[in-house]
């Protein structure tokens, strides 16, 4: 399954999923789990919306297990995987990422309204970077939606980032590829596809 799970002691392998609203964060956790079913595992999900109307934070856990998983939900320091769709909520779900995990986070800036009312300030550049590396973790940073932009479709952003995370689980491409073709549309499955197999490539010398 996974390189970085729990491993031998609990066979489950945790991921979080973070965003706000209209980016897509839940309908690539929602692949995620579809994807661990596929691969007869067992596997639970939870999600809490949020705001996600008003571009408020919106995550979820996913838990896969070749053994039953009994819960959703799993404590800080214990997912194997983040998935952060904007820098502000990266910082903001680190704490859930274990030692050791794998951050995978889009570069692109939302500004709350207390930024852009000047109420607060947004991270620097080079705190992303450095918060990931203080707390003994691996960060993958990329722009997904510029790629998206590249290939025609913003919205597409989500599969550029579930494409990067594949690379890191024992998961046929093609399982992927199905479990995509169920949940777009059929008329944006090729960009998605498209997106999801670039994601692949950024991460293939990771």
């Amino acid at each position: 399954m996974s390189a970085t799970g729990n491993g031998a002691r609990t066979g489950t392998t945790n991921f979080f999923v973070a965003g706000v609203g209209g980016q897509g964060a839940l309908l690539a956790s929602d692949i995620i789990a579809e994807a661990g079913m596929e691969a007869d595992l067992d596997v639970k999900k939870s999600e809490i919306h949020g705001m996600a109307q008003r571009a408020g934070s919106v995550f979820s856990h996913v838990r896969w297990g070749r053994n039953k998983v009994d819960a959703p939900l799993f404590s800080d320091g214990e997912a194997d995987f983040l998935l952060s769709f904007e820098i502000v909520e990266a910082l903001r779900w680190q704490p859930v990422l274990k030692k050791g995990g794998i951050a995978i986070v889009n570069t692109q800036k939302i500004y709350p309204v207390a930024v852009a009312i000047g109420n607060q300030s947004y991270p620097e550049d080079g705190v992303l970077e450095a918060e990931f590396a203080a707390g003994g973790q691996k960060l993958i940073s990329l722009n997904a939606d510029d790629i998206a932009r590249e290939l025609g479709n913003v919205r597409v952003a989500n599969s550029v980032i579930v494409g990067v995370l594949s690379r890191f689980l024992d998961v046929s491409p093609s399982v992927w590829r199905d479990v995509l073709a169920r949940r777009v549309p059929a008329r944006a499955l090729d960009v998605n596809l498209e997106a999801f197999y670039r994601g692949r490539e950024l991460s293939a010398d990771v």
